[in-house]
């Protein structure tokens, strides 16, 4: 389904300004995990007063944290930056199990971002492990929910897979009963192919109750796909320590066409615009709707733009705030 609209331009150069075709994804843009996170924030700053310290960025988008920093939020690395007496969050891609408990024993009041989504995926670790099965984990290196996610087990519970490769080559030891997890914002694609090598190895793996993969990051795939097959380039908005936004990147370049990723318009260069007639316009899931306004009204500068909104799907998912900030 799709929407179309020009952007208006009444300067006395919009005639001769050459036109362009913008695809605009949708979905795109904040999805509910990521919205919820941030409420947390802005009612903590409510309840409590300024400062909120926030455990790492709450989601990787600069714009959103430097947001959220102006009204009084601190960001820190570790626990030991927050002086005794002030609330701490946790970002959205979830902490190890020792976070919470070591923001308990100093008597901190922390609040739990941890986008709903992941903490299922954090309870089925737990069941797995419970259940004597060794998890092969897809995921990236390093990233913060892996990092969480491995957190919720005895180290050694779980072994990480990155690529194909690793899928191939794992060895388990006799006699031990697997299970995989993943990522929630892989590529839908990568992780499917990662699967079947680990099902087509192991016939009894045990698999996720259901996709571990986001609601949010599929959508946004499916969306980036839809666009790219029409355009001639691809611009994804987003933070480079994003991994759904690089997997964005990713699904366009798969999809055919050349795309680029950007923070804000003022990362935009015209001259790889040059030669494109039709441009899609995608998010990812922490970047937030002004950010996309923003790269249209700058093209909007150059260009004659004709807005097109190419809709693959409607989220209408929303998740609770923990108890005491629904009516901070």
């Amino acid at each position: 389904m799709a929407a179309s609209l020009t952007t208006d331009s009444s300067s006395a150069g919009a005639a001769s300004r050459p036109a362009l075709h913008v695809l605009i994804a949708a979905p795109r843009g904040f999805c509910a995990g990521v919205d919820r996170a941030i409420t947390i924030v802005e009612r903590a700053l409510q309840k409590y007063g300024a400062p909120v310290y926030v455990r790492h960025e709450i989601v990787h988008n600069r714009f959103v944290v430097d947001n959220l920093r102006s009204k009084g939020a601190v960001f820190v690395d570790e626990l030991d930056e927050v002086p005794d007496g002030r609330p701490v969050v946790f970002s959205a891609h979830g902490v190890p199990k020792v976070v919470p408990a070591s923001a308990q024993a100093r008597g901190l009041d922390y609040l739990d971002a941890t986008c709903p989504l992941v903490s299922k995926v954090h309870r089925q670790a737990e069941r797995l492990v419970r259940a004597g099965r060794h998890i092969l984990f897809i995921g990236h290196a390093n990233h913060p929910e892996v990092i969480g996610t491995f957190g919720q087990v005895p180290e050694g519970a779980m072994t990480l897979l990155q690529t194909e490769a690793d899928a191939e080559a794992y060895q388990p030891t006799p006699g031990q009963s697997l299970a995989f997890l993943t990522q929630t914002t892989l590529s839908v694609d990568d992780t499917a192919a990662m699967v079947a090598i680990l099902q087509r190895r192991f016939p009894d793996i045990e698999a996720p109750r259901s996709d571990d993969i986001c609601y949010a990051t599929s959508n946004r795939q499916e969306a980036a796909k839809a666009i790219a097959a029409r355009a001639d380039a691809v611009l994804v908005i987003g933070a480079p320590n994003s991994s759904n936004s690089l997997r964005l990147v990713e699904v366009a370049e798969r999809a055919g066409t050349r795309a680029q990723l950007i923070q804000t318009a003022d990362e935009i260069d015209f001259a790889w615009l040059d030669g494109v007639a039709t441009l899609g316009v995608t998010a990812g899931a922490s970047a937030p709707e002004i950010l996309v306004r923003g790269v249209i009204d700058k093209l909007a500068q150059r260009f004659t733009v004709h807005e097109e909104a190419v809709t693959t799907a409607t989220e209408v998912m929303s998740f609770k705030l923990p108890r005491g900030l629904e009516t901070a």
